[in-house]
């Protein structure tokens, strides 16, 4: 069967004559035709790319009223969707990708590797405010949190996480080194700096106490989504189990009070920062999480209705 496919932007014709596909054919299928049309030249562009599945998005044409299409997804058959010769659908080219694993690598190296300079050269960068240098106890320890933590996100990322997207804009690379790596400078520049205030012993202990209950969690919630779906399976199922009986992204909620932990033991404004910037990204995330759980399973037509539970932040949101 021939199908149209037009620029999802400019609604103008992308593939000149249509895409032919065999009849009963899947997604996949055609995106392996739209790779062979764009390594022979024949895309109606000026610059020539080679598309590779991983960079290919398809839709169907927006509802009236709708900026976007639903979009097609792997494996599932272009007869689900309801198409056939003659057949219109929307593309967009994602551009080049790089595999999450990299990206997460990558970004979570980095924090590993700023963080200890400022702590390790303190008499070098700090030596326009005092010749000699004394660490504090909670300086000290929050090295060590810090280190454990990435180190722990860099395990994580080739020993529990299963992602269900192979790759990503390659853009993503920059942008999410520049928000890891210069957080990380940021951070541990105050945190270490010669006129660095600590708290009390107590108030040390007791955060770094929580922060460390917190990464266990957030490692064990971890456990359990890698667990959740069968290999291979991209399907959206319902976390059970320790936080997830609580709040849909128990994973966020660890990570997000881990570093309340670590603030409350070091107390600076930097660090704070970090964890509002953070903090939202993930609250934004967990909410578009919850509402796609919350519509899948509605209680309708036989499907399981969602429980009730809090987003991220219990008692909060």
């Amino acid at each position: 069967m021939k199908i149209t496919v037009v620029w999802a932007r400019s609604g103008k014709e992308a593939v000149p004559g249509g895409l032919e596909v065999k009849d009963g054919g899947t997604v996949d299928d055609l995106m392996v035709a739209m790779e062979t049309k764009s390594r022979e030249g024949k895309m109606a562009t000026r610059r020539k790319v080679k598309l590779h599945p991983e960079r290919q998005r398809f839709s169907l044409p927006p509802e009236q009223g709708k900026k976007r299409g639903e979009p097609l997804k792997n494996g599932k058959k272009l007869s689900d969707y309801g198409i056939k010769t003659g057949s219109v659908l929307c593309f967009k080219d994602l551009g080049p990708q790089i595999g999450y694993a990299t990206v997460f690598f990558w970004e979570y190296f980095g924090p590993l590797a700023v963080y200890p300079i400022f702590y390790f050269l303190q008499e070098y960068i700090y030596s326009q405010w005092t010749p000699e240098v004394t660490k504090h106890p909670a300086q000290t320890y929050a090295l060590v949190y810090w280190s454990i933590h990435y180190a722990k996100r860099i395990l994580e990322t080739f020993f529990v996480h299963q992602f269900s997207h192979g790759t990503m804009p390659i853009f993503n690379l920059f942008k999410n080194c520049t928000y890891y790596w210069g957080f990380a400078a940021f951070v541990s520049y105050f945190i270490n700096h010669p006129l660095y205030t600590p708290v009390s012993p107590l108030k040390m202990y007791l955060g770094f106490g929580l922060g460390a209950l917190c990464q266990v969690s957030n490692l064990y919630c971890h456990l359990i989504l890698a667990s959740l779906r069968a290999k291979g399976s991209k399907e959206y199922l319902i976390p059970r189990g320790f936080l997830f009986n609580i709040c849909t992204c128990a994973n966020y909620t660890a990570e997000i009070y881990g570093w309340l932990g670590f603030n409350i033991a070091t107390q600076s404004v930097a660090g704070y920062l970090f964890m509002f910037a953070g903090a939202y990204q993930m609250t934004l995330w967990a909410i578009a999480k919850h509402k796609r759980l919350r519509r899948l399973y509605d209680g309708k037509d036989g499907r399981e209705k969602y429980p009730k539970r809090f987003i991220v932040i219990p008692p909060f949101i």
